[in-house]
């Protein structure tokens, strides 16, 4: 394709990801380097008419605003914010390694932290989730490959729910779900024997709580592009495999598994992508006091009465790099095995 027909295809994309992608990237990395305007204080006397007078503190309106008009992003800070407490916490890092009572003190304080306590669960909810969900969505689409084609449609069907129902719709589900008087949280209290039994009683039980719901709803798209990857494979391939004498494992093996490989890079991709921004599960289930996130981080800056534009930017910004880093290894065994394919 010739490079201007190319240029003018991809303009309308190229268009749209630097007006909703690039240029809200930008802002919030500047957004990031500012912080709010202090609350000015000034004392006022309120009189009553039989009451007398008192002075009591007000925030002076007029000087805020007028602050505000001057300096709308807020006061310059710098780098400041993201090496404050509440996000790298460079200075409390500091102390916890200059004084510290073991390896599993220092964990435990570290973790106490705000960012690095949502960066632990996020991380964990990654590398757990993305890959029980490929071998799960695997593992159906291997099952309804096998079915007999009066079965696949329906088998599809509620293979695919969980990935139509909205997530914070499906979060809300599952959470009654586990409640003492739901299904789930009612069958567990009867097989353990224990009234008080609750998935939300502690952080390890609302972390598989959460898991499970991570996995439960990133399984079908791993089925939908594997399922979709499978009839694709050679079909002489197969009956060759057959005839050699291959198990179906076998066949699973040599044959299927290194055909869905690059399918299998696309989909890693794509659920990190999305498990790394993971926040509809943790409103869902009302976790936020054991299990949080950076995007519930960003959530929670910006859902309060003072807005904490800079604190939200500059979590934005640590995450964008935090997906980068995650997709870095991802990328270069892709962009390697691309140019070995070229050679």
């Amino acid at each position: 394709m010739p490079h201007k027909t190319f240029f003018a295809f991809i303009l309308p994309s190229l268009i749209a990801m630097v007006l909703f992608i690039a240029l809200p990237i930008v802002s919030v990395v500047v957004q990031s380097l500012h912080v709010e305007h202090p609350r000015l204080m000034v004392e006022v006397e309120n009189c009553q008419p039989f009451g007398g007078c008192t002075k009591e503190m007000q925030v002076d309106s007029a000087a805020l605003a007028q602050l505000q008009a001057e300096q709308p992003m807020g006061r310059f800070n710098g780098f400041g914010t993201y090496l404050n407490r509440g996000h790298l916490a460079v200075n409390e890092i500091g102390a916890i390694l200059s004084s510290n009572s073991g390896f599993g003190d220092v964990v435990s304080r570290i973790y106490n932290l705000p960012f690095y306590k949502a960066l632990a669960f996020t991380l964990v909810f990654c590398f757990v989730v993305t890959p029980l969900a490929m071998g799960l969505g695997f593992a159906i689409a291997l099952a309804v490959n096998a079915l007999p084609k009066v079965t696949k449609g329906p088998v599809i069907f509620f293979s695919l729910l969980p990935m139509i129902i909205t997530p914070l719709v499906g979060s809300l589900i599952l959470y009654w779900m586990i409640q003492a008087n739901g299904i789930i949280g009612a069958t567990l209290q009867n097989i353990f024997n224990d009234p008080t039994l609750s998935l939300r009683a502690s952080p390890v039980l609302t972390w598989a709580s959460l898991l499970f719901y991570g996995v439960w709803t990133n399984a079908p798209f791993s089925f939908v592009v594997f399922y979709a990857g499978l009839q694709t494979v050679p079909g002489d391939t197969l009956e060759s495999a057959m005839i050699d004498g291959a198990s179906r494992w076998e066949r699973i093996r040599y044959v299927i598994i290194p055909h869905l490989a690059p399918l299998a890079t696309f989909v890693a991709l794509v659920q990190l992508m999305d498990n790394f921004r993971v926040f509809e599960p943790i409103v869902g289930f009302s976790a936020e006091a054991n299990a949080t996130s950076l995007s519930w981080m960003i959530f929670n800056d910006l859902s309060g009465d003072a807005q904490l534009f800079g604190s939200a930017g500059a979590t934005s910004v640590l995450t964008i790099l935090g997906v980068i880093i995650l997709l870095t290894p991802v990328l270069i065994r892709t962009w390697r095995e691309f140019n070995h394919k070229v050679v």
